[in-house]
């Protein structure tokens, strides 16, 4: 019986050291990022996301000759279009089109800002090495419409650039163009006004960039409007219902947030701006502004692959770099 109550014992101080330890975070904060190059030569690319094998999905803007595309990398680099044909213009010496974009169970979720179109396409049985797709047969719904009659802005605008699923299963999409966060319904599709995003100061406008969800609540990256003032872009947070605060700030023009192995934010900078965007100014940040990379050019997104790994796009320079601290 002594033996068999040591053994209880030695187990149940054993359950106790667990449930005292198993809060701990799996992984550190970054510190500092290492930079390794993935892939070139993409064009004007957006946004990106992954699937469950790894393979990152890209959204392009293309050359502004209405050549939009997504294409599919493979963990080892090598890139397959998947459809192709997006409207494409070139304005203010860049090229837009395609915003981001968003993988979930087989299926990718496409934005296109400037045509107000969300498309829906059935990736599941897509191959790397497959012929593309033809761009009329993917399902698109129009969301600028019901955004721009929403007369959230004076001119009217929509710009739908980033997209989150939210804990109930509906879809959430960041407007650029209105500064609102609108919500479509899994069940039907309908969209509605979710939360307003407000400006920074009176005549800059939020320009809100990027969204994703921690587990409790929605954390929105800001770029700002012209004329780009530093240390104007905030983080906003938004409750389940809607409601909108400042998570923090003194940012400069974010394009993108991430969340980190412990599901803390990082923001991407894309540039300075002085007499035009400062080459090489871009940086990732995590949210007390600690520069975990810089010298960057014109970043746009930020994906937490997994464990220490990330991967990191390049608007400028059409690459995609990996990296880990």
């Amino acid at each position: 019986m002594k033996n068999l109550t040591s053994i209880f014992t030695i187990l149940s101080l054993a359950l106790i050291f667990i449930r005292c330890t198993d809060h701990t975070e799996p992984y550190p904060e970054p510190q500092k990022f290492t930079a390794t190059n993935f892939v070139n030569g993409l064009r004007s690319p957006i946004g990106m996301s992954l699937d469950e094998k790894g393979q990152i999905w890209v959204t392009e803007a293309g050359t502004g000759k209405n050549d939009g595309s997504v294409v599919m990398i493979t963990p080892e680099g090598k890139k397959t279009t998947f459809v192709s044909g997006f409207p494409s213009v070139k304005a203010n010496n860049s090229v837009e089109g395609l915003s981001h974009l968003l993988y979930k169970n087989g299926k990718l979720y496409i934005l296109h800002g400037v045509s107000g179109f969300l498309y829906t396409a059935d990736v599941s049985g897509f191959k790397s090495g497959d012929p593309e797709k033809v761009l009329a047969n993917i399902e698109k719904e129009d969301i600028g419409t019901y955004i721009r009659d929403q007369k959230l802005t004076e001119p009217l605008n929509s710009n739908g650039y980033d997209l989150t699923f939210g804990p109930d299963g509906h879809l959430y999409i960041v407007d650029a163009g209105s500064n609102a966060i609108f919500r479509r319904n899994k069940a039907d599709g309908n969209l509605s006004l979710f939360a307003e995003i407000p400006r920074p100061v009176d005549t800059v406008d939020a320009v809100p960039t990027g969204i994703v969800f921690d587990g409790s609540q929605f954390l929105v990256s800001t770029l700002t409007g012209f004329p780009f003032t530093s240390g104007h872009a905030r983080i906003f947070k938004v409750t389940t219902e809607g409601a909108v605060s400042a998570y923090d700030t003194e940012f400069t023009l974010l394009t993108n947030i991430a969340l980190s192995a412990n599901n803390k934010p990082l923001v991407v900078q894309f540039a300075q701006f002085g007499m035009g965007f400062t080459p090489s100014s871009g940086k990732i940040l995590d949210v007390h502004g600690n520069v975990l990379l810089d010298n960057l050019m014109m970043p746009t997104d930020i994906k937490h692959k997994g464990g220490k790994d990330y991967y990191l796009l390049s608007y400028a320079l059409g690459t995609i770099q990996k990296l880990t601290y």
